[in-house]
């Protein structure tokens, strides 16, 4: 029975032990960055391999690949793709397009190598004095030039059978520290919070996967982040914003969140995370997560299959060309 857990790996193929643990745990996904990748051949060997040992030829890989400073594939053997902040510049007449097509293209070499979720696209809206650890991954600093740009995004990965997620809910655009080393503590008040860094979101909340943000609230729950926090999912993420797909935690391994694995785990599991993420492929702290998930069935498993069944077959794509297109569309 599939488990409500993303996991990595170590390195550039799975081990004998990780084998063994995926097997054993039976994983929803797995997800990938830089340390797993060395070339195509190399990166489509790891995910038929990953979904060899799950038994399941659907099995999701996820992959990180905004463009910019996120993008797990890069030069010499993939493109270096515009950062999500470029496409503002590219227009009013031409900035969604632009965003489409990149996505598009960032689909196209995604599939080539068994990636079917893009962790992307960001949706935070970035503040004066907040930390850069969102900055050029925004697409703008105005909520609704974001949520058009993408929703624009979003759909350029849907065409190219790419499924997309949106982060991080309900918004990490103010946070003031990078919460992968600490706990970010926003203080802005309810409305300004609703009018702002839920509205991306609130226009996008039909994509089929979002991802939560490690960030506490003091407006909504002073004592947890939201990825821990059952009020902020319950009466924010799936109310006031409206979102019902499949909710993933942000990487569980990072230092905003306190306690051992399996209790962030266990806490995120109870909040309302439907899939709990862990990233940085340490086996020991996989297995803690993997045992503070359960088995995908009822509401979560109806959520799984929603977003599964957005996948479509891409169309055939003249590469080369629209790269070149899509160059002088952000130059």
């Amino acid at each position: 029975m599939t488990l409500g857990f993303v996991c990595g790996c170590a390195g550039l193929e799975l081990t004998d032990d990780e084998k063994r643990f995926i097997a054993d745990t039976q994983p929803w996904g797995l997800i990938l960055f830089r340390r797993n990748v060395d070339t195509p051949e190399q990166v489509s060997r790891l995910t038929a391999s990953f979904r060899s040992v799950v038994g399941r030829f659907e099995a999701p890989v996820l992959m990180d690949q905004e463009g910019g400073r996120v993008q797990r594939l890069r030069p010499p053997l993939w493109p270096d793709y515009p950062a999500a902040s470029r496409y503002e510049g590219c227009g009013s007449e031409s900035d969604a397009q632009a965003a489409k097509l990149g996505a598009r293209l960032i689909a196209h070499e995604l599939r080539n190598v068994g990636v079917t979720v893009d962790c992307a696209p960001v949706l935070d809206v970035p503040v004066p004095g907040s930390h850069n650890v969102i900055g050029d991954r925004a697409f703008a600093a105005d909520p609704l030039t974001v949520a058009r740009l993408g929703r624009a995004f979003a759909e350029g990965l849907l065409l190219g059978g790419v499924l997309p997620v949106m982060k991080h809910v309900p918004g990490h655009g103010r946070a003031g520290v990078d919460s992968h080393l600490s706990l970010p503590v926003v203080e802005a008040d309810r409305d300004e919070l609703d009018q702002h860094d839920f509205e991306p979101f609130r226009q996008l909340a039909d994509l089929p996967i979002a991802m939560t943000a490690h960030v506490v609230y003091t407006a909504l729950d002073p004592d947890r982040p939201a990825t821990t926090s059952a009020r902020v999912i319950d009466q924010i993420i799936r109310g006031v914003i409206g979102f019902d797909g499949l909710l993933l935690s942000d990487d569980l391994s990072m230092e905003a969140l306190k306690g051992s694995l399996g209790e962030r785990a266990e806490q995120a599991r109870l909040a309302g995370c439907d899939i709990l993420l862990h990233c940085n492929g340490k086996l020991d702290e996989a297995r803690a997560v993997a045992a503070a998930a359960r088995p995908i069935e009822g509401m979560v498993e109806r959520r799984v299959a929603a977003a599964v069944a957005r996948l479509r077959q891409p169309e055939p794509i003249d590469h080369p060309h629209e790269q070149v297109r899509l160059a002088a569309m952000v130059a």
